[in-house]
């Protein structure tokens, strides 16, 4: 079965640092592009980082400048690097990419998500 499989995810104090791995599981031919998504308590989900296949990046303003979205070709894997943690940066956090499973062809995928808590 193809999926995402999403690591990284903790309890960590504010000002710290983590790093979330999205990997893709099974044979695919590339990851097209990525994106991270958190959903907070009571929140809606929202766009935190995307990356588009040139590589292009972009950020949600609340976020910007503390995190960095990041992919591995050759481990079929998406990160986001998250530094300078907040407290309201606490929530699930979703991987989505478009994953090539052959050459003419490009399908939508969603990591089960992620807890990421940043607390004193």
């Amino acid at each position: 079965q193809l999926q995402l499989v999403e690591s990284g995810g903790g309890l960590v104090q504010p000002g710290g640092s983590l790093r979330l791995s999205c990997t893709a599981s099974g044979i695919i031919f590339g990851i097209s592009a990525g994106n991270w998504y958190r959903q907070a308590p009571g929140k809606q989900r929202e766009l935190v980082a995307a990356m588009s296949g040139d590589g292009t990046t972009r950020y949600a303003d609340s976020v910007k400048g503390r995190f960095t979205i990041s992919g591995d070709n050759a481990k079929n894997t998406v990160y986001l690097q998250m530094n300078s943690l907040k407290p309201e940066d606490t929530a699930v956090y979703y991987c989505n990419a478009q994953l090539r499973t052959s050459k003419s062809q490009l399908s939508n995928y969603w990591g089960q998500g992620t807890q990421v808590t940043v607390s004193s």
